[in-house]
């Protein structure tokens, strides 16, 4: 076979087979081809509850966006916000700024706060329950949101996002985790994906309590887009409450009946029997006990050693390249805009229509995610960016004077709509799909967590600098910043090409054999993996199960203790 064919990986380990009944491994193998098989409309009428649960768990996420992402940097361009808290700054558009280093103060306090509540949830969702966290961390944002209502001074406000980001740091991971784990195969990147549209959904609607409340003369023009926040705390509560709990995280705490109890309930019993729901728990436990035989601790050092180390990159990478992507300019879409020639009431108006990008792309990415990879998508999204930001940074070099300059502003304003759209139709709802895969089911939870503390880490070198470049009193780059963040965008289509393997259609079983034996990421798509193969003398339906996947078998080299890689 040529060095440049794909390869096969079989399992061959005795341990295993030692560890586990015959039986539950050959129901595991018919879950696994069951749900290779499963068509798309078939996971849907299957799936259904799963489905339902998984998209409304996901607005848990709105409340932090509705702050941290909309209300925040809109409040920069916000005439009533601006004679509060900013300083006089003759000749700009409102005659008020908020000084750049207290930008950064703003736009970070939420980040600080949400490392400390993503590092808490790390541990505390595996020894409690994702459930019991979500709904302590609900009442928590409750009373910290006050402190944001009633703020009466910058360091106030700076206060009130550390303790909310504590919350907020919860909700980032909890939702993707969950709809990780509760969807087959074929609904695992829309539902995944789905996340980003309640994003859009939060970013949306406070856009919209922003711009309503942008010619009340008064502070409630600012305070009340924070009491708008109180509206989703009872409903979001009643739905964690109500939800199933993962049977995966059941599974990892040797609850199994608790398990069938939970996939019975996230699934329609006229297409998936009793006996459909063990197979799929026996399929959690096969997978679950890989896992360990690979690596046995779930603690955050576990992250970081063998074969996890290249899987925690991954996933750090793919969250820390949304801000690298150039996308936090979106972010600061009003101040943006303004500095780049465009009134304050068109500035908010843009914005609008900037912000629902957010759910016309991601419904656009999903007809993409039917067609192509999640690797295709997410690369392809990043190098499109780099060049649309170049052309942005580009036009931020005509002067005032020029007779183009006009034409240039608001091409500008058109450029970056059109570059929210292409983020929302890849990388925004990819970046979700990609972590939920490529960490391992033991180590999902923290994973995901140090994912988003690199995204966190990234948001608040970018909320010291991105505002420096914006700021008619410092850095004073506006527009031609594009040309800043196209050089990132390319350095990141690179290592996108280089590291970013392909998860589309792969059991978490075949992902963990993959990562094991080290296949490049440029192979994933494909190499052909047998996980059931070190079974087939103890079971005969099994061995039934894989005359159905044929491989090619060479003499194999030892890559990992009981794994065998044939080439």
């Amino acid at each position: 076979m040529s060095a440049h064919e794909p390869a096969d990986i079989v399992v061959d380990n005795d341990d295993l087979a030692k560890k586990l009944d015959t039986d539950v491994v050959a129901s595991a193998a018919k879950a696994d081809e069951a749900e290779h098989k499963m068509t798309l409309a078939e996971g849907w009428r299957t799936h259904k509850k799963a489905i339902l649960w998984s998209m409304a768990l996901s607005g848990a996420d709105d409340p932090e966006l509705i702050f941290q992402v909309v209300v925040i940097g809109s409040f920069y361009g916000q005439p009533n916000f601006l004679k509060r808290f900013g300083v006089a700054a003759p000749g700009t558009a409102n005659g008020y700024v908020i000084p750049a280093q207290w930008q950064s103060a703003l736009s970070n306090g939420s980040s600080a706060g949400g490392i400390i509540g993503l590092l808490i949830n790390g541990w505390a969702a595996d020894r409690y329950g994702p459930k019991i966290v979500m709904m302590t961390s609900i009442v928590a944002l409750t009373g910290f949101i006050f402190i944001m209502v009633f703020a009466n001074s910058l360091t106030m406000l700076v206060i009130g996002e550390v303790f909310c980001g504590i919350p907020w740091g919860v909700f980032q991971t909890l939702t993707t985790a969950y709809a990780s784990e509760v969807c087959p195969i074929q609904l695992r990147g829309y539902l995944t994906a789905w996340v980003n549209l309640s994003w859009g959904v939060g970013i949306l609607l406070s856009s919209g309590v922003v711009k309503a409340t942008l010619n009340i003369d008064s502070d409630w023009s600012w305070r009340l887009p924070f009491v708008v926040q109180w509206v989703w705390v009872v409903p979001l509560f009643l739905i964690v409450w109500f939800c199933p709990t993962s049977p995966w995280w059941l599974v990892r705490n040797g609850r199994l009946e608790e398990a069938e109890h939970a996939v019975r309930r996230l699934t329609n019993a006229e297409y998936l029997g009793e006996a459909d729901a063990k197979n799929t728990v026996a399929m959690m436990v096969h997978t679950n006990e890989i896992e360990r035989q690979i690596q046995e601790g779930t603690s955050y050092l576990e992250c970081f050693r063998g074969t996890d180390r290249r899987r925690t990159e991954i996933v750090c990478m793919t969250f820390a390249m949304q801000l690298l992507s150039g996308e936090n300019l979106i972010g600061q879409g009003v101040q943006f805009l303004e500095t780049a020639g465009i009134s304050t009431q068109l500035a908010f108006d843009l914005n609008m229509v900037l912000n629902a990008q957010f759910i016309i792309g991601t419904i656009f990415s999903w007809g993409l995610l039917t067609l192509y990879g999640r690797r295709t998508l997410y690369t392809g999204g990043m190098g499109i960016m780099a060049v649309v930001l170049l052309i942005i940074g580009g036009l931020g070099w005509f002067p005032a004077s020029s007779p183009h300059y006009n034409s240039s502003v608001y091409a500008i304003g058109s450029l970056l709509i059109a570059l929210n759209f292409v983020y929302n139709a890849t990388l925004g709802p990819l970046c979700y799909t990609i972590i939920g895969e490529t960490s391992s089911t033991r180590l999902r939870q923290k994973s995901i967590v140090l994912s988003r503390i690199s995204y966190q880490i990234m948001n608040i070198i970018c909320g010291i600098i991105v505002p420096r470049m914006l700021s008619q009193t410092s850095w004073n780059w506006g527009p031609k910043s594009g040309i800043f963040w196209a050089v990132s965008a390319g350095l990141s289509t690179v290592y996108c090409i280089l590291r970013l393997p392909e998860t589309k259609n792969r059991s978490y079983g075949e992902l963990d054999l993959l990562f094991e034996h080290r296949v490049p990421a440029w192979r994933f798509k494909s190499t052909k993996v047998d996980q059931f193969a070190s079974h087939h003398a103890a079971n005969p339906e099994i061995e039934k199960y894989e005359e159905k996947m044929p491989t090619v078998h060479m003499e194999a080299m030892n890559v990992g203790p009981g794994f065998a890689f044939s080439a």
